[in-house]
């Protein structure tokens, strides 16, 4: 970090820098894990008899596993982008209004988890349905391994409830797309100019006079591929041009990567097991309360909290499921 020629190539510093705070504060957890175990050996040594001084030693012995777990946990994040910030993206499945208004609660269940970290969430773009709820959005969740924790989160989310939109009360189900992808710097993937059709127009969301009367959305068509990618919560077309780039370089880098594993498979001769729907998540509210995830088993009857942004409990459980798939995976080859 210390070369002078370093701040030449922004992005490479940039890199360097997240992944200096990154290791700090692997390293700052880890002595923090160490005095306190010390600490606590030293006062086991004095043997408290007082049961109020029993119950702090209990409470704080507790405390030190939390932090051993996620320490534990720290080192099943070892993929090539797990340290990187995360792209989320939440799209509102068949259904009309009540498909809509699921998706909106699924970006405010991302949004409140990423607060409850520390992490900062940056809503980069946001189609809105047209009674309530969203089409579409997405979310710039900035943060050491966002990527590595909210990768699980992939897949389709199922809501069973009695729809607030139907006069007759009536239990509804919904499904929501989500989709995370690391964020990558655009110099990254190469997208040449001539590759890239442009376009802008009037944004149909919030934000005065200035972004509902001037061209500042843009929509940026990649010829080579189809994809499309638009922005339009920024007040500026500048703005909204460098964050559709970004998300077009994410989606650009993760079909090279299910294109490469593709040949792998057809080398290997893999097929990959058909599952229904590609469900991974169950929320239930109606006629019973339950979150389940299909993938892990893990389950919990208290919903609400899930949906405030509780999801460490089925992200570490996704963590550990996916590292057992893994090495189970890897057992085979290697005897």
């Amino acid at each position: 970090m210390q070369e002078p020629e370093l701040w030449r190539d922004p992005a490479r510093a940039r890199a360097l820098h997240q992944e200096l705070e990154t290791l700090r504060g692997q390293l700052d957890s880890l002595h923090q894990l160490r005095r306190g175990l010390r600490e606590l050996a030293e006062w086991l040594q004095l043997a408290p008899a007082d049961p109020d001084e029993l119950q702090l030693l209990d409470q704080e012995a507790r405390e030190l596993h939390q932090r051993l777990d996620r320490l534990e946990l720290q080192t099943l994040l070892g993929g090539e982008h797990d340290v990187r910030n995360a792209l989320v993206s939440v799209h509102a499945g068949a259904g009309g209004t009540e498909a809509q208004d699921w998706a909106q609660m699924l970006l405010r269940m991302y949004l409140r988890w990423a607060e409850a970290r520390g992490y900062t969430a940056e809503v980069l773009d946001v189609s809105p349905g047209e009674e309530a709820g969203i089409k579409s959005a997405t979310v710039l969740v900035r943060g050491p391994y966002a990527y590595g924790y909210l990768k699980g989160e992939n897949g389709t989310h199922r809501l069973v409830r009695i729809s607030p939109f139907d006069a007759a009360h009536r239990r509804h189900t919904s499904f929501a797309l989500v989709e995370v992808l690391p964020e990558v710097e655009p110099v990254a993937v190469e997208i040449r100019p001539e590759e890239l059709k442009v376009e802008t127009f009037r944004s149909g969301g919030a934000g005065g006079q200035n972004v509902n009367k001037v061209e500042t959305a843009v929509r940026i068509t990649h010829l080579p591929t189809g994809l499309v990618v638009h922005c339009q919560n920024e007040r500026s077309q500048y703005a909204n041009r460098e964050n559709a780039l970004r998300i077009l370089a994410a989606r650009l880098h993760e079909l090279r990567r299910r294109e490469q594993e593709e040949q792998l498979r057809a080398l290997r001769g893999e097929h990959r097991e058909a599952a229904w729907g590609n469900q991974i998540r169950s929320y239930v509210l109606q006629p019973y309360t339950l979150v389940k995830d299909h993938r892990t088993g893990r389950e919990t009857g208290n919903a609400e909290a899930v949906l405030e942004g509780e999801l460490d409990p089925f992200i570490y459980a996704y963590l550990r499921y996916r590292a057992q798939q893994e090495s189970r995976a890897a057992g085979p080859r290697a005897s």
